[in-house]
């Protein structure tokens, strides 16, 4: 049977990140949540064996397939067979989602192609924007549909930039069509790293500021996630709960974005279901309210 409804037309749509742990809970108790989200390569596999547990929790949720490892910056274009395999898990989930990172994992080294195993940032210039316009552009026509794009928490910036990431990643929208994945807690990450290397004063101004330059119609879903404040650096470990200055910067995304369907991931130190449940149903009571409240001036 499927999953009962959230049955909260005024809140925006909630769901969490699978993990394996709660796979079984998942399934037997079925607890209401809007979509589900997993890895897509870790389902890469072909067998039925890897695949059933998906299968089965898409007769009760929503799906959303985020990619890790697509590359999509590459200068080397995008691997032929990571797009086959992903490609064909679209068409055997027709999950809802699909998304992946304005990032680059792969490159040449020495004659040979070299993958980090890391999410590298993009630097944000004209034939970077290129080369990310042009791979995007493959795997949509691949999939045969819009996917979405998420910004990064980055722990270095290029020097060879002649743009800003909310131009680069708006041009990237515009010219490819694609939407964008706004992750929240990556934003608020960025900020706290600026405010420590003195680049800015306050870390919530510049992440409203951020949030006030995108395009609503550019953004299809929202993410939310814990960080690890080590003093010196802010990682964005996605082993905690959602921090305060986190939900402060959603409230503020949802009274600009509207209901954009919004994730709880935690990926270490995995939790109990009850308490990401929690987590999702305080993003649904925060979405609620920033929605019921009055339309606020965008930040100066």
């Amino acid at each position: 049977m499927p999953a009962p409804p959230t049955n909260d037309a005024d809140a925006p749509e909630v769901g969490i990140g699978w993990r394996a742990p709660h796979q079984r809970a998942l399934l037997e108790q079925r607890p209401a949540l809007d979509f589900i989200e997993v890895h897509a390569e870790n389902f890469f596999a072909p067998n039925a064996a890897t695949r059933a547990p998906l299968l089965k929790a898409r007769e009760s949720y929503g799906l959303s397939l985020h990619g890790v490892g697509l590359s999509l910056g590459s200068a080397d274009g995008i691997d032929p067979w990571h797009l086959d395999r992903l490609a064909t898990l679209v068409a055997d989930t027709e999950p809802r989602f699909v998304s992946e990172h304005a990032s680059f994992a792969r490159g040449t080294w020495q004659a040979r192609a070299v993958h980090a195993a890391d999410l590298l940032p993009l630097p944000f210039t004209r034939e970077a924007l290129d080369v990310l316009c042009a791979n995007v552009q493959r795997v949509q026509d691949r999939l045969r549909r819009t996917i979405a794009v998420e910004n990064l928490s980055a722990y270095l910036a290029w020097p060879e930039a002649d743009m800003g990431e909310v131009d680069f990643l708006v041009a990237l929208s515009q010219r490819t069509g694609c939407q964008l994945l706004v992750d929240v807690n990556n934003l608020v990450v960025n900020a706290l790293n600026d405010q420590r290397a003195a680049r800015i004063d306050a870390p919530l101004p510049a992440v409203h500021r951020w949030l006030d330059a995108i395009p609503p119609d550019c953004v299809s879903e929202l993410h939310l996630a814990g960080h690890h404040d080590r003093g010196d650096l802010v990682i964005d470990d996605h082993g905690s709960r959602v921090h305060a200055l986190v939900w402060q910067a959603y409230r503020h995304a949802v009274a600009r974005f509207g209901a954009v369907p919004t994730l709880i991931e935690w990926d270490t130190d995995i939790p109990a279901l009850d308490v990401l449940l929690d987590e999702a149903a305080s993003a649904r009571r925060l979405g609620r309210d920033a929605l019921r409240a009055p339309a606020m001036e965008p930040a100066a």
